[in-house]
């Protein structure tokens, strides 16, 4: 549906966690309106609905899961994390986040409040986990194989982390994982196999928020498998309604991984 630039740029201005759903719920009214395109009258409409006391909260569904575009053909993409997040989202349903939201929350229900769950599928980061409650990133973790390198040097030119090197004596290339993102690139670059896939799966961060006292998503040490990912978001549900009262964040029930893992 095409937008006035007064409308796409008044909802611009709304909060990014939110920015999606908001543009969906403006199309809606328009279209349930007879329109063709959204102008600002139709912002203004539907701002002045949210604003109204209880209007947000018949928005809100208690959780957020939230991905980027990988799964349309981004050339970045690492590893997939499309069905990961239909899994999540089926368990924050059954976990019915919402009902324990409006038992513990004094006053009306706002966005903030939801549990939110961000998924990229390379390190790019696109949907911004790393200020989620969970953010999980595609990885693959590269390793140096035995097949013959002929030093073109295309896996140093993929690399933006500037983690590997040539080693002309041992004519091998040579990884720093401590740099390294895990994205993928310098496999796909290299010709000859001599850097390979050595593991695929996903890294996991906790913890993440903006607000008054912002900070970013602690990183669960390790890759970690389709399962095990699944377990820490049991794990971290689990943690979220023993701790929290009141609508306090997850993010602000703890201050180091190991409190909510074990």
């Amino acid at each position: 549906m095409k937008w006035s630039v007064e409308a796409d740029k008044a909802v611009g201005k709304v909060p990014f966690f939110v920015r999606k759903r908001v543009r969906n719920k403006v199309e809606t009214f328009a279209k349930e309106n007879g329109k063709q395109r959204v102008d600002l009258e139709d912002v203004t409409a539907v701002k002045k609905k949210f604003l109204s006391k209880g209007g947000m909260e018949k928005e809100i569904k208690g959780f957020q899961v939230d991905t980027c575009f990988g799964s349309d053909g981004c050339p970045n993409r690492a590893n997939s994390g499309t069905k990961l997040a239909g899994e999540i989202e089926t368990l924050l349903k059954e976990e019915n986040i919402l009902s324990f939201l409006k038992a513990n929350v004094k006053g009306d229900l706002k966005f903030h409040h939801e549990f939110r769950v961000s998924l990229s599928d390379c390190p790019n980061a696109c949907s911004r986990p790393q200020i989620a409650d969970i953010g999980i990133i595609g990885a693959v973790s590269p390793k140096v194989t035995d097949e013959d390198c002929t030093l073109c040097s295309q896996c140093v030119f993929s690399c933006r982390e500037e983690a590997i090197f040539l080693d002309e004596t041992l004519e091998k290339p040579v990884i720093n994982m401590d740099l390294c993102l895990k994205c993928a690139h310098c496999i796909h670059a290299c010709p000859t196999g001599t850097i390979a896939e050595e593991q695929k799966g996903f890294r996991v961060f906790l913890g993440g928020r903006l607000g008054r006292h912002p900070r970013l998503a602690m990183e669960v040490h390790g890759i970690l498998s389709h399962d095990q990912v699944i377990d820490i978001v049991k794990k971290c549900l689990k943690f979220y309604k023993t701790h929290s009262r009141n609508g306090k964040r997850f993010a602000h029930l703890f201050k180091r991984v190991d409190q909510v893992l074990g």
